[in-house]
């Protein structure tokens, strides 16, 4: 192999050509007291407020210190057909109620892959993958669908947030820690075939993590009084409602008619991807994407808005956006211009390399479109009002395709040959997938 030693003689040519154009240190002096990003904002990129198609929505949620953002986000899309169904555009679910049978149901599906994987050495890719998603907050459209399937939803008065659960690091950890210690035993348990002792370790360790999460969250909620007032103050009471008959009664979301739109360029387009790395719930919905060209999710997101319901969306929301503003617009932060450089690649090159990642789920609640051509998006967001317009962001439409990675959407505004694609054998992706 080559090796290049960067000596003195190159080292004095780099300064020489930096110093060769005398804007380059006024350049260095501003950017050194101001920083790079302030340096580089564009003024000329801000977006108004105003938007041709928008729902009716109002007050925002918060996940604080928490990466419970795929579950705000889904739970904002369930509120807001709750809001419309029931007139209470403002009634709120309980995150934490879904958070803690999140944390229970991962522990299950982990202590059975490894179970599974007992075979293989620690440092196997696929084992090492299980361990290093051990009880993190991060999650996918379908993981929630899968929660609110199975245990329903509350409000959040029925199981208000709680201090571990908006500062979540301290609590994953102690899971974590406790998860893969117990992993080790059941791997020399399920080595030596003691399937009587192996089954025992594994109920008594989902019986400790019950105990965590009901220490540090509380129990949820097993039936609760439905109490609020309209959006016309018309007053509503319903006694001793489980959370499920809550959910089937009250909420208008058939979660089974929903699809996940999926654009990764860097995998086979028109096919299914099972990122199964992240299912969370045995007998769940699985995570399954249909990956296509970036008009399908385009198309499904406008009819979607059209029919008066929000579009949950998975992104890459650091990416060109200013949190204070709200603003998320690909011309935003020239940082190219700034330095004199040129770091663009591709959607697909950006995930190739793992400088692309859906990083965050947010619900899109607008559009404003002009003559068929979409100007820009109105998302709502869960870091509470400070952020934004009041917690309403909005992005540019070339922002929407270039860092927008996933939409989910109800099946009616899919076309039927991309549906039919869910009934061929999915691509099975691996835990170190650029889709995680």
């Amino acid at each position: 192999m080559t090796k290049h030693e960067l000596n003195s003689e190159l080292l004095e040519q780099f300064s020489r050509q930096f110093n060769a154009d005398p804007k380059n240190q006024v350049i260095s002096r501003a950017v050194s007291r101001s920083g790079l990003q302030e340096a580089a904002y564009n003024s000329a990129a801000e977006h108004n407020h105003t938007f041709s198609l928008e729902l009716d929505t109002d007050n925002v949620t918060n996940q604080k210190q928490s990466g419970r953002c795929w579950l705000f986000s889904t739970l904002n899309v369930v509120r807001h057909n709750f809001g419309k169904k029931n007139k209470a555009k403002n009634f709120t679910f309980s995150q934490s109620y879904n958070f803690f049978w999140d944390k229970i149901e991962r522990a299950n599906y982990f202590y059975d892959r490894i179970i599974k994987t007992a075979d293989r050495p620690l440092d196997d890719r696929t084992v090492r993958g299980y361990f290093d998603w051990c009880q993190t907050d991060g999650g996918q459209w379908h993981m929630a669908a899968s929660l609110i399937k199975k245990y329903g939803v509350v409000p959040t008065y029925a199981m208000p947030e709680s201090f571990n659960s908006e500062h979540s690091a301290v609590l994953d950890q102690i899971l974590a820690d406790k998860e893969r210690k117990d992993a080790l035993a059941l791997r020399e348990l399920a080595q030596k075939d003691d399937q009587e002792a192996l089954e025992a370790a594994r109920v008594r360790f989902l019986g400790d993590i019950y105990q965590i999460m009901a220490t540090a969250l509380g129990e949820p909620p097993k039936t609760f009084d439905l109490e609020f007032r309209d959006d016309d103050q018309n007053y509503h009471l319903d006694k001793d409602l489980t959370p499920l008959a809550f959910y089937q009664k009250y909420c208008d979301t058939d979660l089974d008619d929903y699809v996940v739109l999926a654009n990764a360029p860097d995998h086979p387009l028109n096919r299914v991807l099972h990122l199964g790395f992240e299912d969370n719930i045995q007998g769940g919905y699985p995570n399954l994407f249909i990956n296509v060209p970036m008009e399908y999710l385009e198309r499904a997101t406008v009819e979607q808005l059209k029919g008066g319901e929000a579009v949950w969306f998975g992104n890459d929301v650091l990416r060109q956006m200013d949190r204070k503003t709200g603003m998320m617009d690909l011309k935003l932060y020239q940082y190219d211009a700034l330095l004199g450089i040129d770091t663009h690649l591709s959607k697909a090159d950006r995930l190739r390399t793992g400088i692309g990642e859906s990083s965050h789920d947010m619900a899109i609640v607008g559009a404003d479109i002009d003559g068929g051509h979409i100007r820009k998006w109105k998302v709502e967001n869960s870091w509470g009002d400070k952020s934004g317009n009041k917690g309403y962001f909005t992005m540019s439409a070339d922002w929407f395709r270039e860092y927008t990675y996933e939409v989910a959407v109800q099946k009616q505004y899919v076309p039927k040959d991309i549906l039919a694609l869910l009934d061929t054998d999915p691509i099975e992706l691996n835990p170190w997938d650029s889709l995680i």
